[in-house]
């Protein structure tokens, strides 16, 4: 078995960063589902801006808001205006073919990659 990566969301744009939640990070639901993930979910969040990476779950945010907002701690890490990739991964004994999905300044889909 192996963590493969399955679901990818490249190059968004942190829209909020919120130090008063207890932690995760919320997004737009049509982009969860453009990209096969699922709320709770454990992801990997990377910044193409500062190099910072960490983990963290999935919070749904409102459909078609485009919203990206790191929550709690890793607000301190990621910051408003940042571009990130969101990426999730699944145990599996099989290579994977992974959803990965691009999307504009405004974190709207523009199409599979």
């Amino acid at each position: 078995m192996r963590w493969v990566m399955r679901s990818k969301i490249h190059k968004a744009n942190v829209t909020d960063a919120n130090l008063e939640y207890v932690g995760s990070i919320t997004i737009d639901e049509d982009l969860m589902e453009k990209a096969g993930l699922w709320a709770g979910e454990k992801v990997l969040v990377a910044s193409n801006t500062s190099g910072a990476r960490l983990e963290t779950y999935i919070l749904t945010g409102g459909r078609g808001s485009g919203t990206i907002c790191l929550n709690g701690a890793a607000a301190h890490l990621i910051k408003k205006g940042e571009e990130i990739i969101i990426i999730g991964y699944e145990l599996s004994d099989k290579p994977l073919e992974p959803k990965v999905v691009l999307v504009d300044e405004k974190n709207k889909f523009i199409k599979y990659l």
